[in-house]
């Protein structure tokens, strides 16, 4: 490893900080947590993908930057050995943001006074293909397709929410030329694979705009599955008072199993999935485990609550007082899924979200103080001795904040209750049922 003065001051949106080194190769050849990657041979990094992709050799030689000094290391290591690198962020240059003005943009909708980085409105190819963030493809160049089509960044997650160009504009406010639409074309045809998400707005792109939408995606095969949503809006904007009620769920549905049947008899699969909140607005039951296929949308909510109920195994008649915390939206299913399995001490706390209002109604979007009121209101009302309340742990981020950043070891304080983090898969549920069963059984 070889050391020499940097002929000027890092810069700190250059390179990949280094936020943990497993032992191994790169251990041993001396690259250490917050060293900066820069480089690996004379080809920059701009992100995990490319580090990656630059790192597939035995003999690697690396340029770091350790506090304000570069480093060149040489990495050695045995055919098949993983260097375990851990970076502080996925990409290392910036999130590339959004340039539209989508109509019905969340993020657009957000009070004032959260921490900036909840209003940056990512729109970054690379996260579309590292996490599963869904993109538009309305900012992105030559160099773009280039590298995505060099590097097989496949299968990609591609906002499209209609294909009718005169829809598009009203929907998006597009910022410059609407190339998107091209470009995915052009992906698709070079073998990159997509999972597209259409937003519905009620009375904009639904009914025959969908129809010809899904028409457009049906005829390209490297669509893998296509999840439609419906669109979420606050109580800090003008433009919106309702989104989909009861009726026009229960038509999005209709829609959707026409779709699934002849998707099914044309490719195997149902390729058109709804949101797991259309089925609880029209009143109808989630489909069955078999027909979400692989669950190619569950990070979309798209099977989540078919999978919580298929996954949830409590013992029955367990003795165990604790409340689970949730959204108003998955509260009901909650409360279905505890009396099935005999949970007769175990509440469910359906917490209206105040911070956002509007039609938000998910745990995942719940603050610190909502949750706290409701766990204090909660109390007052209580009957009987005190127990534990259960949180999924959705509602906090990497860093465990919440959203109104109160941190998840002070909520306790703040809802002066015996408050618990929990995973929020079924079998975590399970699990911190069952300890907590067996503290408190004889």
């Amino acid at each position: 490893m070889r050391s020499r003065p940097s002929a000027a001051e890092p810069d700190v949106a250059a390179g990949g900080l280094v936020s943990h080194v497993e032992p191994g190769a790169a251990l041993r050849a001396g690259l250490r947590v917050g060293d900066r990657v820069l480089s690996v041979g004379e080809t920059p990094v701009r992100d995990v993908i490319d580090w990656r992709w630059l790192t597939d050799e035995n003999h690697l030689t690396v340029t770091a930057d350790r506090g304000g000094a570069e480093l060149t290391v040489e990495i050695d290591r045995a055919p098949g050995e993983p260097l375990g690198v851990a970076f502080e962020t996925p990409v290392f240059d910036g999130v590339r943001e959004c340039d539209n003005a989508c109509i019905f943009c969340f993020v657009a909708q957000l009070p004032r006074g959260l921490r900036q980085g909840l209003y940056v409105r990512d729109d970054d190819v690379r996260l579309s293909f590292l996490t599963g963030n869904f993109v538009t493809l309305t900012n992105i160049g030559e160099d773009d397709v280039a590298r995505i089509l060099e590097q097989r960044l496949s299968p990609l997650h591609v906002s499209v929410h209609a294909v009718d160009p005169a829809v598009r504009r009203r929907l998006m406010c597009l910022t410059a030329d609407d190339n998107a639409l091209a470009i995915l074309d052009a992906l698709l045809a070079d073998g990159i694979d997509i999972h597209a998400q259409v937003v519905l707005v009620p009375g904009i792109n639904d009914g025959p705009v969908l129809a010809e939408t899904l028409h457009w995606l049906q005829w390209r095969p490297g669509v893998l599955s296509v999840g439609i949503v419906p669109m979420g809006f606050t109580a800090h904007q003008r433009r919106w008072t309702r989104s989909y009620d009861r009726t026009g769920a229960q038509a999005v549905l209709h829609l959707t199993r026409e779709w699934q049947t002849s998707m099914r008899a044309e490719r195997g699969i149902g390729w058109l999935y709804a949101a797991d909140e259309f089925y609880l607005l029209a009143e109808q039951e989630v489909p069955s485990w078999s027909d979400y296929d692989s669950f190619p949308q569950y990070e979309n909510g798209i099977g989540m609550v078919r999978a919580f109920s298929q996954e949830l195994a409590v013992p029955r008649d367990m003795d165990v007082r604790a409340t689970l915390v949730t959204g108003e939206l998955f509260a009901p299913i909650l409360c279905a899924l505890t009396l099935r399995a005999g949970l007769a001490s175990v509440d469910v706390l359906a917490v209206e979200n105040r911070l956002f209002g509007g039609n938000v109604t998910v745990a995942g979007l719940l603050s610190g103080a909502d949750i706290a009121r409701a766990i204090r209101e909660h109390d007052a009302r209580r009957v009987g001795p005190e127990g534990t309340y259960l949180v999924p742990d959705v509602v906090v981020n990497s860093d465990g904040l919440l959203l109104d950043d109160v941190t998840a070891a002070a909520l306790a304080g703040l809802a002066g209750a015996d408050v618990r983090l929990i995973r929020s898969d079924a079998g975590s549920l399970t699990g911190a049922l069952t300890d907590l069963n067996r503290r408190t059984g004889p």
